[in-house]
């Protein structure tokens, strides 16, 4: 007896945690559940953007990479170029993520390798980076990311509430049918509860992914231990890296890219990109071979050049597993995993749901309080 007693009020406390912090963080849980499932095909709608800019007509010699900067100082002298996308495939134009000081904002420029020629200028990615920040911070600097990242610890805590509400006492056809469907025909008032019951039950998996690996990125402690449960070294890779020396002639950038994706990687390997807004200070140059996204890189490999040399530089595993396990976070939250478009459609659907969440949970409540 004081066994179900007991039960009985593990239930209520797990109810009580299931709807009245959801409640109180509703609003925010739904608006950032939607801003982040706006992100997940960022990187293809940006594609789509860049249209026929994306391909030239392949041709002997490329430019080299103070070609590139001189071109986009012409272009425009407040902007700064913070990456450069290198592709495998001759006819791929040279994608620049690209800051303007001025306006505050960030363009795509899509250039030709061959003749240095500004293919289009594309501001697709600045309503992503709005989005992006929308998403973490509400744009509300440092007070909006807390706000964020409580909203997502009371999702978190929902997610695990709500299996433990779901789970039915007895499995019996009745509730699994109850369980692990929709009752599309029935009554709004049945209908909703199921599109709230079911649906999130069958989001929880990756929704947990997502507010777990949410809170990694915010917490850098949290990255840190998991960075060194991984077998990684915490501390930055520039430590470890030569630092620039202007008695010393750089090597051109652009060939050593290109030389990294035809003889360093197998065919899978599509392209290598280079963060270049501390290229001045830098004595070496990093490339990330795979598939670049916006946030995280798909099949991800670091090869690093000394940069006055043009000698590769071997790096101590530790180091490679930090910039790997890091990827690898950002990769689950981004949806760039298994086969990158079925991560995406899977975190996409998950969005979705548990943008719906807020909505069915409350109208879960409201229903009995409005009659």
């Amino acid at each position: 007896m004081a066994k179900k007693k007991n039960k009985s009020k593990f239930q209520k406390v797990v109810a009580w945690l299931h709807l009245w912090p959801s409640l109180v963080s509703g609003i925010i849980v739904l608006f950032v559940c939607l801003t982040g499932t706006i992100i997940v095909y960022s990187d293809e709608i940006m594609d789509l953007s860049a249209g026929s800019s994306l391909y030239v007509t392949p041709q002997e010699n490329r430019i080299t990479h103070d070609e590139i900067f001189d071109n986009i100082e012409d272009l425009n002298p407040n902007y700064r170029i913070s990456e450069l996308v290198f592709f495998k495939d001759p006819a791929r134009s040279i994608r620049l993520r690209v800051f303007d000081i001025k306006e505050k904002s960030l363009v795509m420029i899509y250039m030709n390798p061959y003749t240095g020629s500004v293919l289009k200028i594309d501001s697709t990615v600045y309503f992503f980076f709005v989005v992006a920040h929308l998403h973490a911070e509400l744009l509300a600097g440092p007070i909006g990311g807390w706000i964020v990242i409580i909203s997502t610890i009371i999702f978190l805590i929902g997610c695990i509430t709500g299996l433990v509400l779901w789970w039915p006492k007895k499995w019996t056809k009745t509730t699994r049918q109850a369980s692990f469907k929709i009752k599309w025909r029935a009554r709004f008032k049945r209908l909703n509860y199921d599109l709230h019951n079911v649906l999130g039950f069958y989001a929880l998996p990756s929704s947990i992914i997502l507010s777990i690996t949410g809170l990694i990125i915010f917490f850098h402690p949290l990255m840190d231990f998991t960075v060194k449960r991984s077998g990684g070294d915490t501390e930055k890779l520039e430590t470890f890296l030569p630092k620039a020396d202007s008695t010393l002639v750089a090597k051109d950038l652009v060939s050593l890219a290109y030389k990294t994706l035809e003889n360093e990687y197998p065919p899978e390997k599509e392209a290598v990109n280079s963060w270049v807004f501390n290229l001045d200070k830098a004595g070496s140059y990093t490339f990330n071979s795979g598939k670049p996204g916006l946030k995280s890189i798909e099949n991800l490999d670091v090869t690093v050049y000394n940069k006055y040399t043009g000698e590769k530089i071997e790096m101590q595993k530790p180091l490679i597993i930090k910039t790997k396990t890091e990827n690898i976070v950002w990769q689950l939250h981004m949806g760039q995993w298994w086969g990158g478009q079925i991560g995406k459609l899977i975190t996409f659907l998950t969005g979705v749901i548990a943008t719906s969440l807020s909505v069915t949970g409350f109208l879960i409540w409201w229903g009995p309080k409005k009659k």
